[in-house]
């Protein structure tokens, strides 16, 4: 498949509705691999489910966690995924076989987990209400400095490279420290207006070029570049490029995200199941892509490579794409598309076995393949998968990346005799329905599972009794609509005893 010919002449974003990924089970988070090809969404009830993007079905069911997945990050290469649930552990797990490999248990609630862009032995884990901390797979970590100890409310994330770390807090202060040295190159705040500071909600940065946004409490969705950030050191002023918001509706950002080529940046309403869509370079609005009214939120991923964005309202995956016009004549210039049948008038020799005017040119054409050389060996590099420090071969020549997974068919139910010796000496074992019974499976034959190393983190000032904003927003839920109606029930009940009474009174009721 060639990348370069799956680009658009016109805008190269998605433009409507392109059906749904059914889990199962609710889902709540969702991420791709880093070239698209897989889909990993956690669920409600804990499990991954990986789907093939390309042929939209399920490769792989992890069971991973028994409480919600809240977040997720592919590494590098695509062989490894790391997810965190709302039970405050965070696990990394081998995407071919489905088995955990390390488990981490915090004391605190897990807000975002992230693979580090370039080393998949660090990740990134922003814990509630504590400071963000890059954590090795050995089980080591470090804490990454805040600005002030008293506003512990930190969202942190790594740059494209990996090269530096990005943490804001809720007074609006963001501070660019060095990776691994965890050293302050730079800060500046957020400022609403000309003095009054608003909070850093989250930080996501382009998969290509230098520019990242910060989503903001005051509902405006701020995209800086991050050389100018640098360039201006501490306490610096850097000037957004673009500050993009909902003038008519004042519309809350639940999440936001580049598109592949950084050109484009999407954010996803609060309030309801809706796609806003701007224009990096010029701040104007393209598109906006409407879901199901009533429904909610949950998170949004566009796709690496394709103008593909997928989203999560109502434990499903909605899928929002092109429309895709089929144009025959743009790969045979001479085809026509006919409306109805046409009698057509053939020539004289256009469909012989052999045409006698062509024989001379074909024997000239075969003269000419025979001098060419094609190189079927050598494999090109895609420049839509490659970053730009990796031109000259870089990491990616030197890694294997798993773009998709193999599936074994299952066999529900076998024929008879399936799995027979070929003697037929084993007809008495058939059991009265003509089927065989399973063998019995020794403690050899079943395969053990690998153990993975669990880890203790220990955090300093961590909160031990705070629940996670998913868990919150359920209890809330539940109470609500349970508190309405007791109180429409004791209405209907005083409702009637006032109606009764004013029967007896007029005497239409026996006493």
């Amino acid at each position: 498949m060639n990348l370069e010919l799956l680009e658009s002449f016109g805008q190269n974003y998605p433009e409507e509705f392109d059906g749904t990924l059914d889990c199962i089970s609710l889902a709540v988070t969702c991420a791709f691999n880093r070239r698209g090809t897989l889909l990993a969404v956690g669920c409600n009830d804990g499990r991954i489910v990986l789907w093939d993007f390309l042929t939209r079905g399920i490769a792989k069911i992890i069971s991973a966690h028994v409480h919600p997945v809240c977040s997720l990050s592919w590494s590098r290469n695509g062989h490894r995924l790391l997810s965190a649930s709302t039970d405050n552990n965070v696990c990394i797990w081998d995407v071919l076989s489905g088995e955990c490999e390390r488990k981490y248990q915090f004391p605190s609630p897990i807000l975002k987990v992230q693979f580090h862009p370039r080393n998949s032995s660090l990740f990134l884990v922003c814990p509630m209400r504590h400071a963000a901390i890059v954590v090795s797979t050995e089980g080591q970590h470090q804490t990454v400095p805040v600005d002030d100890d008293s506003d512990l409310n930190i969202v942190a994330s790594f740059d494209r490279r990996g090269q530096y770390i990005y943490t804001g807090n809720a007074k609006g202060r963001v501070l660019v420290l060095s990776n691994p040295a965890l050293e302050v190159k730079a800060s500046f705040k957020v400022t609403q207006g000309t003095t009054s500071a608003t909070a850093v909600k989250s930080i996501e940065f382009a998969r290509r070029g230098d520019c990242f946004l910060i989503n903001t409490a005051d509902r405006v969705i701020r995209v800086y570049c991050s050389k100018e950030v640098l360039t201006c050191g501490t306490d610096g002023e850097p000037e957004p490029i673009q500050k993009l918001q909902d003038l008519v509706n004042k519309t809350m950002w639940k999440k936001c995200c580049f598109s592949g080529d950084g050109e484009y940046v999407c954010a996803g309403s609060a309030r309801m199941h809706a796609l806003y869509i701007w224009e990096k370079s010029i701040g104007n609005l393209v598109k906006i892509l409407h879901g199901t009214k009533g429904e909610l939120l949950l998170d949004v991923a566009w796709h690496p490579v394709r103008p593909i964005i997928a989203s999560i309202s109502s434990g499903v995956v909605s899928v929002w794409a092109q429309n895709q016009v089929e144009n025959w004549s743009a790969f045979a210039p001479d085809f026509k598309e006919l409306d109805e049948n046409v009698e057509y008038d053939e020539r004289e020799s256009e469909f012989d076995l052999s045409d006698e005017d062509k024989s001379v040119e074909a024997g000239q054409t075969e003269r000419q393949e025979d001098d060419l050389e094609v190189d079927v060996t050598t494999i090109e590099r895609v420049a839509a998968f490659c970053s730009s420090d990796e031109e000259d071969g870089g990491l990616e020549g030197s890694e294997e990346t798993l773009e998709y997974l193999p599936i074994a068919p299952e066999v529900e139910d076998p024929e008879e005799g399936w799995g027979a010796s070929a003697g037929g000496g084993d007809e008495g074992n058939l059991s009265v329905g003509g089927k065989r019974p399973p063998p019995p499976r020794s403690k050899e034959n079943v395969p053990k599972k690998k153990k993975f190393r669990s880890f203790d983190m220990e955090l300093q000032g961590a909160p031990l009794d705070e629940i996670h904003p998913l868990l919150s927003n359920r209890v809330k839920d539940k109470q609500q609509p349970g508190s309405k109606k007791n109180a429409a029930g004791r209405q209907k009940v005083h409702s009637g005893k006032s109606e009764e009474k004013k029967m007896k009174e007029k005497g239409k009721i026996p006493k």
